[in-house]
């Protein structure tokens, strides 16, 4: 069985879309993932930490056959390959790569929560996602909605 999970991607450290580009090699190299659908590049302000670059963020559809603790095992392998270290919650990194959503599921485990506990909260994976998926509906609502209700999304800037 397949289903189709959607992906934040993101880096603000070294060469940064080199870093998503990267990743998004490895994701197609999994024998058991498709990549369906990527983002355009969106530039943004940290958040939490802001001491800090800037990011580069990025959103992907993909179909797969993983469960989704195997896609977790999966994404964070491939930002360990990637450099990845976790010295500070927020902080900066080479590359980071988030399970949004995964099929219609509602997953809540220690190491995993879909949907992403702050999804709603973040333009920064909203504005990305909806450029992919604007059919999307989160907990019921229009992903249009709720990323016009985002006073930040103005400052998620589209990189050509």
């Amino acid at each position: 069985m397949t289903v189709t999970a959607y992906l934040s991607l993101g880096s603000n450290i070294g060469e940064r879309k080199a870093q998503l580009e990267k990743a998004l090699h490895f994701l197609e190299d999994e024998e058991s993932i498709e990549l369906l659908h990527v983002s355009s590049f969106y530039e943004t302000k940290p958040v939490g930490v802001t001491d800090q670059p800037d990011f580069l963020n990025m959103a992907a559809a993909i179909r797969t056959s993983l469960s989704p603790e195997n896609l977790l095992h999966v994404t964070q392998s491939i930002e360990k390959k990637l450099g990845r270290q976790r010295k500070e919650k927020w902080g900066p990194r080479t590359i980071d790569i988030d399970i949004l959503l995964y099929a219609e599921e509602q997953i809540n485990l220690a190491s995993l929560i879909v949907p992403h506990p702050r999804l709603q909260e973040r333009a920064f994976v909203l504005v990305p996602l909806e450029e992919i998926a604007p059919q999307l509906e989160i907990a019921g609502r229009p992903l249009k909605e709720i990323t016009g209700e985002l006073e930040d999304a103005k400052d998620v800037r589209r990189i050509d």
